[in-house]
């Protein structure tokens, strides 16, 4: 399956989530926790980005993202490596920490916006330990089950509200937000004389424990890309018969500037001119160079053998699994990969 097309506006809203690897964990413990909600407080600095919820599970993120400029891909970018760079390195790890790239959804915040806050914010409680993973949620649509009882529902209110890794707390008065966080401009859709907006906000995903989960937003997407209103939609589909001519152009920009830049970290990180170790018999600055172009950016092996002096794809190919191998036993060539990643994320 082709993947979606990406589109970046400015002023747009975005769900974006990103899996561990073979579904293994990305936070190991709250120090992890910590450090990743620093890093996505100084990504929404540097590239104004209000962030409007988020969660954190094990071996999953989700967020709500709004860019003030087209600019999501190259923040993502540098979040995501910058984390891996840092885990990789505490936990003595190597390798790609993140399943492929993350994902992202573009949605219309006037329509979608509280429905999503409310899909981010019940990720702790949607497990099987309280029937509300994705197995009982099927089952129930076939046949219904009886609603749960008032231990049920104290059990899941309480885990939705004691958990700590998600902006539901600041959302509903348990917690001062983060600096970083943006909260109003969902709870201003909250706003009524009868009770608070923070109130109002928690009956409405607290209703979810009572009533069972909505229906997943994601069965409505269009084009795997967007949720929203029909005008919305149309203008989503307009943008994208235009985005695949400019992606791919973007795509074939990127093959020229990308491997040069990584060439030239590369050159500083061994202290050499590539014209001195390219062809070297065994150097690991040429494999180190392929396996970044290749893993990082995903170059075609065509494109990266070229860059190595006319070496043939399978010769690339190789290369690039010799290096993964190696770099399972050679802490300084993690290291070297790591400052590497670090500089090509800036």
């Amino acid at each position: 399956m082709a993947r979606p097309l990406r589109i970046e506006r400015a002023g747009a809203w975005y769900h974006v989530t990103a899996r561990g690897n073979e579904r293994r964990a990305i936070f190991r413990d709250d120090r992890d926790r910590r450090h990743f909600c620093q890093l996505l407080g100084e990504t929404a600095d540097a590239f104004a980005w209000n962030v409007h919820a988020y969660v954190l599970m094990d071996n999953h993120f989700h967020t709500l993202i709004e860019t003030a400029e087209p600019n999501l891909a190259r923040g993502m970018h540098w979040l995501n490596v910058s984390y891996s760079v840092w885990f990789n390195r505490r936990h003595d790890r190597s390798g790609h920490l993140f399943q492929g790239r993350y994902k992202a959804i573009i949605f219309e915040p006037d329509s979608w916006g509280l429905e999503l806050s409310r899909y981010v914010h019940l990720n702790p409680v949607r497990t099987a330990s309280f029937g509300l993973d994705k197995s009982a949620r099927l089952a129930d649509r076939v046949a219904p089950t009886a609603p749960p009882d008032s231990a049920q529902i104290h059990a899941r209110t309480d885990a939705l509200r004691s958990y700590l890794w998600s902006s539901y707390r600041a959302y509903v008065g348990l917690d001062s937000p983060p600096d970083w966080l943006t909260s109003e401009a969902l709870l201003r859709k909250c706003a009524n004389p009868e009770s608070s907006a923070a109130e109002t906000y928690r009956r409405f995903v607290e209703s979810a424990l009572r009533q069972g989960l909505p229906e997943s937003p994601w069965e409505k997407l269009t084009a795997q890309t967007a949720l929203g209103g029909a005008r919305f939609l149309r203008g989503i589909k307009q943008a994208l018969t235009g985005n695949a001519r400019e992606q791919t152009a973007a795509r074939r920009l990127r093959a020229k500037t990308a491997m040069p830049q990584i060439i030239e970290t590369v050159e500083k990180i061994k202290g050499e001119k590539w014209a001195a170790f390219r062809d070297r018999h065994g150097d690991w600055g040429r494999d180190l160079a392929l396996y970044l172009g290749r893993k990082q950016h995903g170059l075609a092996l065509k494109v990266l053998g070229h860059a190595a002096g006319g070496v043939d794809y399978m010769s690339v190919s190789i290369a690039i699994h010799r290096f993964a191998r190696r770099l399972e036993k050679d802490r300084e060539l993690r290291a070297a990969l790591d400052r590497c990643q670090t500089a090509l994320a800036r």
